[in-house]
């Protein structure tokens, strides 16, 4: 028997609240399958911040390469430990150890699930350059706390980074509907996003069965609103692809449908998977925030694993509970309510 082993991080707030019913659905759906899940839990989070002084300890990312995949619940307490912390001292640094650069979001209305647009046939992937880009971290601050103070942050884009990024999209695009939407700024960012631009039309020549088009960040927000149905494969750099995917969650219902991967492509080091609701505090422990995002983000590291059949089925699990109206609208549902009808579904 085929036995996988996965890192779990809870996390924080609804982290905790989401990972475990991901984790009875991966149970349940392996045994049927015929393979077997090992999981090592990792408390890894804000609390563990303010009892040791780190988000994780020094030897964290050593410890997860030894994994095939990780799984990750949610990662913030800003009342208690910033933003900046918690994001520059866990999820960052798996990332960018692990070569993880492509963070993949798919973006679709599940069925009985009514977003908030006209459009009902969309289905958008999501590609978000996930190492490099305006995240990179390059920067500093001087003259602190002075009339004179300076803030300074620098974006670094890489050929190898760029083309990479590119070149796994076109490979998407190419084995879904054959269209892909480069997002870019270079009518304002002469040289980071023309950079972009450039590399996308040599690529483009590689790839004549996919239809490319090039679309100014604020033209794209328009387009995934008014015709979302228009787009297939969208590929952005960091900051661009993070803003655009919380839109991208907006009109599939929700941040509670709201999947993804970060993925190592060449799987020298593990992939890692998230729901991207975040923790939200205020309905942490309250038993009703939406295991769903999680459970496809589940999903698709069973399908990354190369167990896509059981991957599908989980997928049909989540369908037939939605389309039963269980865990279709926010607060509706219990937590429980919603993993027992995906459980019940997988028989």
């Amino acid at each position: 028997m085929k036995t996988y082993s996965i890192a779990l991080i809870p996390g924080d707030g609804i982290g905790k609240d989401v990972t475990a019913p991901a984790w009875q659905v991966l149970e349940k759906v392996s045994r049927h399958a015929g393979f077997e899940l090992k999981s090592t839990t990792f408390p890894w989070s804000c609390e563990y911040y303010k009892e040791t002084g780190a988000m994780m300890p020094a030897d964290g990312i050593e410890t997860l390469r030894a994994f095939d995949a990780i799984l990750l619940g949610a990662v913030g307490w800003p009342a208690e430990v910033p933003d900046s912390v918690s994001l520059h001292g866990l999820l960052l640094p798996i990332r960018k150890a692990f070569v993880q650069y492509a963070n993949i979001r798919p973006h679709r209305l599940l069925p009985g699930v009514e977003g908030p647009l006209k459009a009902r046939g969309f289905d958008i992937l999501c590609i978000r350059e996930n190492t490099e880009g305006e995240y990179s971290g390059a920067g500093g601050r001087v003259h602190q706390g002075t009339i004179d103070e300076v803030a300074v942050e620098t974006s670094i884009f890489t050929r190898a980074g760029v083309e990479r990024i590119l070149r796994f999209g076109f490979e998407q695009a190419r084995a879904r509907r054959g269209k892909l939407a480069s997002v870019t700024k270079s009518n304002a960012q002469k040289y980071s996003m023309v950079f972009w631009d450039e590399i996308t039309e040599r690529l483009a020549g590689e790839y004549p069965d996919v239809a490319v088009s090039s679309y100014h960040i604020d033209a794209m927000a328009a387009r995934m609103v008014m015709a979302p149905e228009s787009l297939d494969v969208v590929v952005a750099s960091n900051l661009f692809g993070d803003i655009l995917t919380d839109l991208g969650a907006a009109i599939q219902g929700g941040l509670g449908f709201a999947a993804s991967a970060n993925i190592n492509p060449d799987r020298s080091a593990p992939s890692m998977f998230e729901p991207v609701h975040g923790s939200a505090p205020d309905i942490a422990h309250l038993g009703i925030a939406n295991p769903i995002a999680a459970i496809w983000s589940a999903a698709m590291m069973l399908d990354h694993l190369g167990e896509a059949g059981a991957a599908e089925v989980i997928m049909a699990a989540i369908a037939a509970a939605t389309s039963a109206g269980i865990g279709t609208v926010p607060g509706k549902d219990r937590t429980e309510t919603i993993t027992a009808a995906v459980l019940a579904a997988l028989d």
